[in-house]
């Protein structure tokens, strides 16, 4: 068990807490496989390199990942207050989400699944 007070014990907690600005993305219609392939391409990069990459990707997630890289940096401008030239992605991935499970009659009487994956998308920013 942990020693000293309760409001102590949260303050240590709260001391750890990353303050890189960030958007999360939660049960994004779209496969983490899928948009790992995007994001792999935007990893590291300066913002507006991403968005121009993710402007004319063909995939669907790329439009998923523009939106939510745009709120990353309203994030990062308004709460933080930072500089929109000098941000770039410091880390950026997808974790699996639940998976809805369907079923598709097939013949004989036999039932094909279908999985729809989903996924948790997260983007965060930093400055150079």
């Amino acid at each position: 068990m942990a020693k000293g007070h309760r409001s102590q014990i949260k303050r240590d907690r709260n001391a750890n807490v990353d303050t890189r600005p960030s958007a999360k993305l939660s049960f994004a219609r779209v496969s983490s496989q899928k948009a790992c392939f995007v994001l792999d391409a935007i990893r590291g990069k300066d913002v507006q390199t991403a968005l121009g990459i993710l402007a004319y990707n063909p995939r669907y997630a790329s439009t998923v990942i523009e939106k939510l890289l745009k709120s990353a940096i309203a994030n990062a401008e308004n709460n933080n207050g930072m500089d929109v030239n000098k941000l770039y992605i410091a880390e950026c991935y997808a974790n699996n989400a639940p998976t809805m499970k369907r079923i598709q009659p097939r013949s004989q009487g036999r039932a094909y699944h279908i999985l729809k994956r989903m996924s948790h998308i997260t983007v965060v920013l930093d400055e150079r």
